[in-house]
């Protein structure tokens, strides 16, 4: 039954885009994308504990109407994965500050 609940957790954190993923192991296009589509008001993302971030940016979009299959990410499913990130966070913490050393915040893409 364990076994049973955490392969739902993980799948209700696929279906919202896990933020750690986006933020440290994918182009840094991909989530500056995404923070200018959700027209989110964060200008940048810092690396460190970047996918709890990442989430909360979301979180501090423009106000939409979503049930999470259309492409934009519903809000209980972004605060599902605004957990699991803060942990997925703080296992990759040594790897994301040094990406914060080299590389510095990713910025928010501009669409104008």
């Amino acid at each position: 039954m364990k076994f049973r609940n955490i392969l739902l957790m993980f799948a209700a954190a696929s279906a919202s885009g896990c933020g750690t993923i986006n933020t440290t192991f994918r182009d840094d296009a991909v989530a500056s994308n995404k923070l200018a589509r959700w027209h989110s008001h964060c200008d940048s993302v810092s690396r460190i504990y970047g996918g709890a971030i990442f989430d909360y940016c979301t979180l501090d979009a423009e106000p939409r109407h979503s049930s999470g299959f259309d492409g934009h990410p519903a809000a209980a499913l972004i605060l599902l994965d605004l957990g699991m990130s803060a942990v997925a966070d703080t296992l990759v913490l040594p790897y994301t500050v040094y990406l914060q050393n080299k590389h510095g915040d990713i910025r928010k893409a501009n669409f104008e």
